[in-house]
């Protein structure tokens, strides 16, 4: 049995579904990476809501992915830019999200690490009212009893005219944490109102305030979320972090090596694409506990196609690539996004995202997914 998928051209494929799901099992915990998935939220389809509305989020769909990634002992990121932050979740949604996914992750020992940012602040913004935002919001992580994400701030990217002011907001917060934070740099790829951040858009200088801020309070950083598509840029930073301070990779595009890592250290990793790598990505990394990098790899490395293809240009969209594997996975009964995101890619996207999680055995039910691309297809006038 085929499938017919467009191709983009305005022309089709014949396509033939995996009979089986790759087989993966659970585990015990990670002894050699701490690894992160930072997980989607899931639409109530059937709020009456707008685009511009605030999110409504099917809350027992949204904690039972949450389960399924602790169960094959993935920590999980929560509210961070893959549960659409900014972009259909608003902070009134984030602090829900939080409290709920917190009390989850401790009545089943789960790993949870949640993101503070400002986004609060809906206009222009000084520089205390950037920290006040900040402190509410890591006072709330910090009550809820996860380990806090200073993300990269908007109204921060707005307001600083220069390095200094970086280096003041985020040693002042970093001064009043309780517990050590992780510190993302999200770049404008994923967020282009974040040009320019730690105060310049040449990235060895903000790459240098970035580490000023780190070594001024290394004992308050348990480490750093690199986000900037660049995998030597993360080598270079990783070798100049201060001893204890690890190196969480954000890099979708070349995630396996830099996990791997080389005789000079490694990333351990908070990735958007182990949200529908998830099982798979698990098994990968228990290979790599045992020192077999090679088998990590021979793993891990056929899945940077799909993660590319998930967070090509405009990359922010990516979360709609995600949405729609987890749909096609079961992890969800709708394809249907907060602020109406699935629209934002098109037809043959899906097509080739769907043909690429195939091949990989993503799928725990293969028909299922068969049948429910074949839904979307008819939608769009395709008849098989």
């Amino acid at each position: 049995m085929t499938i017919q998928l467009p191709t983009g051209d305005g022309g089709f494929k014949a396509y033939e579904p995996r009979p089986e799901p790759l087989a993966v099992t659970t585990g015990s915990p990670f002894t050699s990476r701490t690894v992160f998935s930072a997980a989607h939220v899931v639409a109530d389809p059937f709020a009456d809501v707008s685009p511009d509305s605030p999110a409504a989020v099917d809350w027992d769909a949204t904690l039972a992915f949450r389960r399924h990634l602790w169960s094959h002992g993935l920590g999980v990121a929560e509210a961070m830019d893959t549960a659409q932050r900014g972009m259909g979740l608003d902070w009134a949604g984030a602090a829900e999200l939080i409290r709920r996914s917190a009390a989850e992750a401790k009545a089943v020992g789960g790993l949870i690490a949640c993101g503070v940012g400002t986004d609060q602040l809906t206009g222009p913004a000084t520089l205390a009212e950037v920290r006040a935002a900040y402190e509410e919001q890591l006072a709330l992580v910090e009550e809820s009893g996860a380990q806090a994400i200073l993300m990269a701030s908007r109204a921060l990217a707005a307001a600083a005219k220069g390095p200094e002011d970086y280096l003041e907001v985020y040693g002042h917060l970093l001064r009043q944490s309780a517990e050590p934070v992780i510190l993302h740099w999200l770049g404008p790829m994923f967020d282009p109102a974040l040009e320019g951040y730690w105060g310049s858009s040449d990235l060895d200088a903000a790459t240098d305030t970035f580490l000023e801020v780190i070594a001024a309070h290394p004992d308050k950083v348990d480490g750093i979320k690199v986000s900037l598509l660049e995998a030597q840029r993360e080598i270079d930073i990783r070798r100049r972090l201060p001893q204890g301070v690890r190196c969480y990779t954000g890099d979708d595009f070349n995630y396996p090596e830099l996990i791997a890592g080389d005789e000079k250290g490694f990333s351990h990793a908070l990735l958007g694409i182990f949200d529908p790598l998830g099982p798979l990505a698990a098994e990968a990394v228990r290979v790599l506990d045992t020192g077999d990098a090679k088998g990590f790899r021979e793993l891990l490395d056929p899945t940077v196609e799909l993660s590319r293809h998930l967070f090509q240009a405009p990359t922010r969209f990516y979360k709609t690539g995600v949405v729609f594997l987890a749909w096609l996975a079961g992890h969800q009964s709708h394809f249907t996004m907060v602020g109406g995101l699935q629209s934002a890619r098109s037809l043959p996207h899906f097509a080739r995202a769907y043909e690429l999680a195939d091949g990989l055995g993503l799928f725990p039910d293969p028909k299922l997914a068969e049948e429910r691309m074949k839904t979307l297809l008819s939608l769009y006038g395709v008849n098989q």
